[in-house]
Parts: C-alpha cells; structure tokens; sequence
C-alpha cells in the first residue's frame, strides 16, 4: 500500500534525492516547490507527514507550518518534519516552536530519515531498508 508524502522543498536537487528515498521506503510524493503550494497541497490531500523545507522563496517553512496548524481543525494533525540546512544553535528549538513536530538536519542521512518517518509513521525497518543517499542544500 502507498502512502502519500509532501515533500516541500525548493532545491531541485533536494527533491530529486528525497523523492528516491521516499519512493523507495514505499511513499507517494507529491512535490511542492515553496510553501503556498506546500500548503495548497496539504489542503487537497490526504497526507501522513510533510516533510518541510524551512528556507523557500514566497512563504517559507515556518509560515507554511503556521498556516497548516491554524488550518487543522478541519483535518487530523498531520506531523511535519523540518528539513534545514541550518547548523545554528536554537534551529530546532525554532522549528519545533513553529509547530513543527520533528527536525532532520541537512546533509539529511538516510538512517535518520527511515527513525524519523518510523517515529511518526510507524514504518518498520525493513520497509525502509532501502534507504541508503543523502539529501544535500
């Protein structure tokens, strides 16, 4: 069974790793390229987790997480899991103050990457076994 998973992230890069990653641990991704149509997706989807870049041009990450939240009420909380290149001291204070429910740090590794979607999502190592690239900014 496939699972849908947005991936908002405006680095071609990012998303072409990430998407291999995430489709080989078994997920539908739907990519968004910033954060209004992160959440523009997110508001016409089913979806298990976002995995949300922090720093987008139009809406950035933290705004895109504080619209979803205020719009939840409608939906089951869906957890957001921050994707940052950001190596400063309080980042993940920061993100998960913004109402983000976890933080992978990038260069995200895959091993980090199959506990946090396990975490979240109940996903079983050998379901993500497969994952085996890193996710460079």
């Amino acid at each position: 069974m496939s699972m849908n998973e947005p991936l908002v992230e405006d680095n071609v890069v990012n998303q072409m790793v990430a998407r291999s990653l995430l489709e080989m641990a078994g997920y539908c991704v739907v990519i968004a390229d910033n954060g209004v149509k992160g959440v523009k997706a997110w508001k016409g989807g089913e979806f298990e987790a976002i995995l949300m870049d922090c720093q987008m041009p139009e809406m950035d990450g933290y705004q895109a997480t504080a619209e979803i939240r205020r719009c939840e009420a409608r939906k089951v909380r869906v957890p957001i899991i921050a994707l940052t290149a950001s190596a400063m001291i309080g980042a993940r204070e920061n993100c998960l103050a913004a109402g983000m429910d976890d933080f992978l740090a990038k260069p995200i590794q895959a091993a980090e990457l199959e506990l946090v979607l396990e975490k979240w999502l109940g996903r079983r190592k050998a379901e993500t076994a497969g994952l085996s690239t890193g996710l460079r900014n």
